[in-house]
């Protein structure tokens, strides 16, 4: 377990200790990741991060409703064959000129260890990660067409995220090390926003993060702005040239609120009550103009 401290978040990515932890143990067990958290909290960046700190590729397998666990081994191109055979184009009794590997084939088959991100698992079909225990235990699988068989050279290093749209089968669970990214608290969040905007003005992100978690706490809200949807808010703050100036008593005036809340149920509930602040006052009474 020489590699079992590697991961330690990167200049771009703040990841909390329980997080490092997490990616850690993982690769030390060689078993995948399986991330779940807010939408925008960070689980499919956070992939890209490690395949940046780890100096790895990653390969990306972005899940839909329609997707089967065989898309991402292989794909035998049956149609290409048969548009060859019609017009002359190649030696068509070359199966393997037919097989195009997927995400999953694609990172078994590499020479160097990459990560494989799995992103939305629970988009597709419900039967779909068990569908995957197989190939993801024995980092193996056989192709019919060709009897071959592509087994991983470096086992990749899996990272699984799920919006818990779906619950997950328990047999999948068990082989997966499972982390949920807890929503930054203050502190976390001020080193997150100076990764993104190293030179931003004090007063304005003390401002900014007290209405934004005072929007967070409104009661009923569906959605919730997310860490994404703060830094989005504040760069069209910065862009906007926005200030804070005194507001009316007990009003809440968040400028560019389609920013940070999508949904129009949710915008309903904000003006029905003004969101509570960090230290207890009422968001509302400081605006931007």
């Amino acid at each position: 377990m020489n590699d079992f401290h590697r991961f330690t978040g990167t200049a771009g990515y703040v990841a909390s200790r329980a997080l490092q932890d997490a990616v850690n143990v993982a690769m030390a067990l060689e078993r995948p990741l399986l991330l779940k958290g807010e939408p925008g909290s960070g689980k499919t960046l956070l992939a890209h991060h490690i395949a940046q700190a780890l100096e790895m590729e990653i390969v990306v397998w972005n899940v839909k409703s329609t997707t089967k666990a065989r898309d991402g081994l292989y794909v035998y191109d049956t149609v290409q064959r048969l548009n060859d055979a019609r017009f002359g184009d190649g030696d068509v009794r070359d199966i393997r000129r037919y097989i195009r590997l997927g995400p999953l084939g694609r990172a078994f088959g590499a020479e160097r260890r990459m990560v494989l991100l799995i992103d939305e698992v629970d988009k597709a079909d419900i039967e779909f990660p068990n569908d995957l225990l197989q190939e993801l235990d024995e980092m193996r699988f056989h192709i019919l067409e060709t009897d071959e068989t592509v087994a991983a050279v470096q086992r990749p290093v899996v990272v699984i995220t799920s919006n818990a749209e779906k619950e997950l089968p328990d047999a999948f669970l068990r082989r997966c090390v499972f982390h949920y990214i807890d929503f930054p608290d203050a502190e976390q969040m001020r080193a997150i926003v100076a990764v993104h905007f190293p030179d931003l003005d004090q007063r304005l992100l003390a401002d900014a993060l007290e209405a934004f978690y005072g929007l967070r706490e409104v009661p009923g809200l569906r959605k919730k702005p997310s860490t994404s949807e703060l830094l989005d808010w504040l760069r069209v703050l910065l862009a906007s040239g926005a200030r804070w100036s005194p507001g009316e008593e007990g009003a809440v005036e968040v400028p560019f609120l389609g920013t940070l809340i999508k949904l129009q149920e949710d915008a309903d509930a904000v003006t029905r009550g003004a969101p509570r602040g960090l230290d207890g006052r009422t968001a509302g009474r400081r605006f931007f103009r």
